[in-house]
Formats: C-alpha cells, sequence, structure tokens
C-alpha cells in the first residue's frame, strides 16, 4: 500500500492538504514497519487546490493520504482519484501512518487538526482557507 503524507517540511505532517505541494511517500501493509521509499516536491500548479481534476497527477497512485486537516472539496477530489485522506493530530510523519494502521484516524473533512499560525496574512479571514474549521 502506497501513503502519501503531507510535510510542507519534510519533517512533520501539515494541514492545508488541497495546498500541499510536498509529501512523504511509505509503503505498508500494517504488518511490517512503514518504509518511506519516496518525497514529492511538486510545482504551485500541481497543488490540488486549483489542479484539473481531469488531468493525471502524481497522487494518483497512493491508496491513503494522511494529512493534519483538509476541505471536503479535497477529500471528494482524492477520492475520485481512488485515494482515501484521512486526517491524524500526529505531527511525525511515521507515527502518522501507524496511527492510520491503528484505526486512530478520522475523516479529513470532520475538523482541523493543525496550528493556524502558518496561515500567515490569511490568519485574519479564517473563512478564506480550506481546512473545514473553526479556529
Amino acid at each position: 500500500m502506497h501513503i502519501a503524507v503531507t510535510s510542507q517540511n519534510f519533517r512533520t505532517v501539515t494541514g492545508h492538504a488541497g495546498r500541499a505541494r510536498r509529501f512523504i511517500i511509505f509503503e505498508a501493509d500494517g504488518a511490517t514497519p512503514a518504509k518511506e521509499v519516496g518525497r514529492l516536491d511538486l510545482d504551485a500548479q500541481m497543488a490540488i487546490h486549483g489542479y484539473s481534476s481531469d488531468a493525471a497527477h502524481p497522487l494518483d497512485g497512493m491508496d491513503v493520504l494522511i494529512t493534519g486537516g483538509a476541505g471536503e472539496g479535497f477529500v471528494r477530489n482524492l477520492a475520485a482519484r481512488g485515494v482515501l485522506v484521512v486526517a491524524t493530530p500526529e505531527s511525525d510523519p511515521l507515527k502518522a501512518v501507524d496511527a492510520f494502521f491503528a484505526g486512530r484516524v478520522v475523516s479529513a473533512s470532520d475538523g482541523c487538526n493543525h496550528d493556524h499560525s502558518d496561515l500567515g496574512d490569511d490568519a485574519d479571514d479564517h473563512a478564506g482557507h480550506s481546512c473545514n474549521c473553526h479556529g
């Protein structure tokens, strides 16, 4: 199973999955330890938020995408591509993969599990981003 984890810094799980361009890719089966097998560092136009749903995308080969938070549109878009999107409160990407196999994740559109300090100028206009949260 191929699992992508949103990680804008390649160290921690990050939210705002629709705008994410960096992902750590793991191969895992739940029986043996997950193994990092690659990283995606996509150009800005490859973020799912503004990407054409008709065109192929590097995330198409994933079975699961784990994130700190995502909006319902992102969840629907990836579901149409055959990718299950789940959210985790874990900050460590490997622990997030373990949490997925342990069932300690939620639908990514159920809430928001990220720090809003990364919103920059948009922090004052919280409704202007797509994490579907109320922080």
